[in-house]
């Protein structure tokens, strides 16, 4: 495992049991882009498997859950703490699997009919996240969609300055104490962001149809492509 997974998994096993709690705070439109996540998984078979890209806490799945009771999750990410929240959250569900590892090496076995991940993806390198969305165009079923909530890099100097202020102000004023304030600013040492134009650009590059952002707020989006070819 290289330097930048170790830290990641190591700053977030530190903050596993109040991650949930401060992501509701820590992001100014959370209720948005879960919601039109979940809405987005429109799929004609109600027993979907579904994969979930640095899963952590579950948060992402538990929305896919509901709305698809009958689906078959398979949640991996690096922190094995985050992953006992999701145990705990879905403690009682069966058909879940939880795999404790860096999600770009691992090796799937099966394909998957939906594939999410929730502000994950962004602190991958621009060539690993290439990588990544060939890697999951290869497993995923024909008619599958790929929904990806995460924060993108501004186009311009400008506008990335103009993101940063926007979130800093939201946190100053989110409630959250200035120990959790501080880890959260630590967190984004982790950040290796890509513009929005260039992950919808790989994504078609990889094959994937319908590619498009579906909900921007500043930097953060909700991307969405499907894989049509049979």
């Amino acid at each position: 495992m290289n330097n930048d997974r170790a830290d990641i998994r190591t700053q977030f096993n530190k903050v596993s049991h109040r991650y949930d709690e401060q992501r509701k705070k820590l992001i100014p439109c959370f209720e948005d882009l879960y919601r039109i996540a979940a809405a987005l998984a429109v799929l004609e078979n109600d027993t979907p498997s579904v994969l979930d890209l640095g899963a952590g806490t579950g948060l992402m799945s538990s929305f896919i859950l509901e709305k698809y009771p009958k689906s078959k999750l398979t949640l991996i990410d690096l922190s094995d703490g985050m992953l006992e929240i999701a145990r705990a959250r879905f403690s009682n569900h069966s058909n879940i699997a939880y795999i404790a590892s860096d999600y770009t090496k691992f090796d799937y076995s099966e394909p998957y009919d939906l594939v999410i991940s929730s502000l994950s993806i962004h602190h991958m390198i621009d060539s690993e996240k290439q990588e990544l969305f060939q890697k999951l165009y290869s497993i995923m079923t024909p008619g599958s969609i790929f929904i990806n909530v995460d924060q993108v890099l501004g186009n311009t100097d400008y506008l990335e300055s103009l993101y940063k202020s926007d979130w800093k102000k939201h946190i100053e004023n989110s409630g959250l104490d200035l120990a959790e304030i501080s880890s959260a600013m630590e967190r984004t040492k982790l950040d290796r962001m890509s513009t929005l134009d260039h992950q919808l650009q790989w994504l078609t590059e990889a094959g994937f149809s319908d590619v498009d952002c579906i909900y921007k707020y500043y930097n953060f989006v909700v991307m969405f492509a499907r894989k049509t070819e049979i």
